[in-house]
């Protein structure tokens, strides 16, 4: 007899994913979706700070799996990239555990079936460490990855590349120097009339940025530019994210890996578009055997 799949905790988000849609008017970005749904149910800022193996965040990677069930069990909408989205059916819809559970087990085990390669188990454990863009494709090292990989000096100048082809002007890069952390310069133009000077630092690791690694680079740009911008291939943590809008200070702009990849690929530097067809598993549904 075939042991049962475990439960991967992203199953615990099924039904909280939809009270926060609900709450958003129907429809969110990923990160409005994650955060409505941690201030919901208060999950503490260790949780959320968690990384899997390959760096990202395992808390918005879990709710990004939710999402995905919900999806192919047509509570939200299979829409453009960037926007989740209830149905008619997600929209009055409110799951219990045992409900979460079962769509859970039916797609598992369909996706079994359509993978020979792959057991339930593998299935399941795959999906706690990867997006779910990345699991029905044979392994090639991430945009992130690879960000991850050049060196030091590598980063700062794929940064001051990235600030540039983002409508930067006059970016540079200080060299060695590290002036009080700050790794370049440049201008953002904001109309014909105004323009504002930006100081930024790159980070190029897999760890988390501090709260007080972010108040040592404010100070370092206080005085010498109007707004500061954090790059870093690694994270955040929540103590950070609440130090760089904290009222009365000079903000701080901040752009993590997820946010970085998402900036190379919206303008295709260093990565080229590839058109791939996905089966329609829920399509075939009716054809398949259902398990007893």
């Amino acid at each position: 007899m075939a042991a049962k799949p475990k439960q991967s905790e992203f199953v615990n988000w099924f039904g909280p994913l939809l009270d926060a849609l609900r709450q958003l008017g129907g429809s969110g970005k990923p990160k409005e979706a994650v955060a409505q749904i941690a201030k919901n149910l208060k999950i503490p800022d260790k949780k959320l700070e968690e990384t899997t193996k390959s760096g990202i965040l395992r808390f918005n990677n879990q709710v990004a799996w939710a999402r995905q069930y919900l999806v192919w069990e047509g509570y939200l909408e299979e829409n453009t990239r960037g926007v989740w989205t209830l149905s008619p059916l997600g929209f009055k819809s409110h799951l219990s555990a045992d409900e979460a559970r079962a769509i859970f087990l039916k797609w598992v085990s369909i996706h079994a079936k359509s993978r020979n390669d792959k057991s339930e188990k593998d299935i399941t454990d795959e999906q706690e460490e990867e997006k779910p863009d990345n699991v029905e494709h044979t392994y090639t090292p991430t945009l992130l990855e690879v960000l991850q990989s050049v060196t030091p000096k590598g980063f700062e100048d794929i940064c001051k590349r990235l600030l540039r082809e983002h409508g930067f002007e006059n970016v540079e890069v200080t060299g060695g120097s590290h002036d009080g952390g700050i790794d370049g310069y440049g201008v953002l133009k904001l109309n014909p009339f105004v323009s504002m000077k930006v100081l930024f630092q790159c980070k190029r690791y897999k760890g988390t940025v501090s709260r007080a690694q972010i108040g040592d680079f404010r100070n370092a740009v206080m005085g010498r530019a109007e707004k500061g911008i954090m790059l870093t291939t690694g994270t955040f943590s929540e103590d950070a994210k609440r130090e760089a809008t904290r009222d009365g200070a000079l903000p701080i702009e901040l752009i993590n890996g997820e946010k970085l990849v998402e900036l190379f690929e919206s303008i295709q530097l260093g990565v080229r578009p590839k058109t791939v067809f996905e089966v329609d598993l829920k399509f075939f549904e009716p054809y398949m055997e259902n398990k007893k």
